[in-house]
């Protein structure tokens, strides 16, 4: 089928309906527009933080989500979970500055249908969104072994690396530490306080069995540069 003919096919369908959860301005109002330029496509809600995006998930009923990993005061792998728990036939795709390798099986764990990081181009984010509209799941081709092989492989042991032991708020803090990021700028990032960003370092201190500060930076460098 020609390009003019998949329009045309487009056209004559209705628009898949879809919730945009991004917590920075510019890049949800960006990401609206570029969908609601689509033929098949049509943002309907949009929010900053999970709370709200529950709340229009029930009052809007979109017929999928956009939803990224860092939100204020929460988390977007925890709001997936939620969503699914509740309303299980969403297909949802995760869009994040974080590298797949380190969030994108956990994302799928908690019931993403793909995982695409916001530095790919943005034919191939709408190519990743219709595709898990399709019911089919989206990851980069790198990837596919790795998150599927070890969701799929029942003689792999669960915890087979300590950073299992890490919530997923923990993971995301570990990561902004390896790229080189101090407590502020991560509370930033976050929206989150300095105070809270300085409990999940003690926390990921004490589950990693690292004594400092400065050995959390060395773990979580080595960490990130092994991994991405």
């Amino acid at each position: 089928m020609t390009t003019t003919q998949n329009d045309r096919a487009r056209r004559s369908k209705p628009k898949t309906t879809i919730m945009v959860v991004e917590d920075h301005p510019i890049l949800r109002d960006g990401l609206v527009q570029v969908i609601n330029q689509q033929t098949d496509l049509e943002v309907i809600c949009s929010a900053d933080n999970a709370q709200e995006a529950l709340a229009l998930v029930r009052g809007k009923s979109p017929e999928a989500a956009i939803i990224d990993i860092s939100l204020k005061g929460s988390n977007g792998i925890e709001l997936i979970r939620n969503i699914k728990s509740m309303y299980d036939p969403i297909p949802i795709l995760v869009l994040s500055m974080h590298d797949e390798s380190l969030f994108a099986e956990r994302a799928i764990r908690a019931g993403a249908k793909g995982y695409i990081r916001k530095s790919e181009s943005t034919e191939q984010i709408l190519a990743a969104i219709r595709q898990v509209i399709r019911g089919e799941y989206y990851v980069s081709s790198k990837m596919v072994s790795k998150v599927f092989g070890s969701l799929f492989d029942s003689r792999k042991d669960k915890a087979r690396s300590p950073l299992e032991k890490l919530s997923d708020r923990e993971l995301e803090v570990l990561q902004l530490i390896g790229e080189g990021n101090n407590t502020r700028r991560i509370s930033e990032l976050l929206f989150l306080s300095i105070k809270t960003i300085q409990t999940y370092q003690h926390r990921i201190k004490e589950k990693l069995f690292i004594d400092n500060a400065t050995e959390l930076i060395q773990y979580a460098t080595q960490w990130v540069n092994e991994d991405t």
